[in-house]
């Protein structure tokens, strides 16, 4: 059973900083695909950043250049750098683990999921 506990969401003002962590606990735990999405009320959730098990990262259009997602196997955490935010940035913010992931950041591809942590940016 894999558990994921997201962390480090909050308030800020746009151009600011925040890092996230999801930490994962659980017996199943394989370090495979690790992502971020994030979603807001009406909205698809939106893949915005996998890393897979050999540290290959692949970004959406819309974080690229601004959010770094990372791992740390020995920790069982991922992380999201995430710099420059936006007001479009606001969302909650979800990581979520893949056992066997073909579309990156198709969130159908993912098996387990945290309960998010919310991000807002303000202007």
């Amino acid at each position: 059973h894999v558990q994921l506990v997201e962390s480090g969401g909050g308030s800020v003002q746009s151009g600011g900083a925040l890092r996230l962590s999801c930490e994962i606990s659980g017996f199943d735990y394989n370090p495979s695909w690790m992502a971020w999405f994030r979603q807001t009320p009406g909205k698809e959730r939106e893949g915005i950043a996998v890393i897979d098990r050999d540290g290959a990262t692949k970004y959406a259009d819309s974080v690229k250049g601004r959010f770094t997602i990372s791992k740390d196997n020995a920790k069982r955490t991922l992380y999201l750098e995430m710099r420059s935010l936006k007001p479009e940035d606001t969302a909650m913010y979800y990581c979520a683990q893949g056992l066997s992931v073909v579309d990156e950041l198709l969130p159908v591809e993912y098996n387990y999921w945290g309960q998010g942590t919310q991000v807002t940016v303000s202007p």
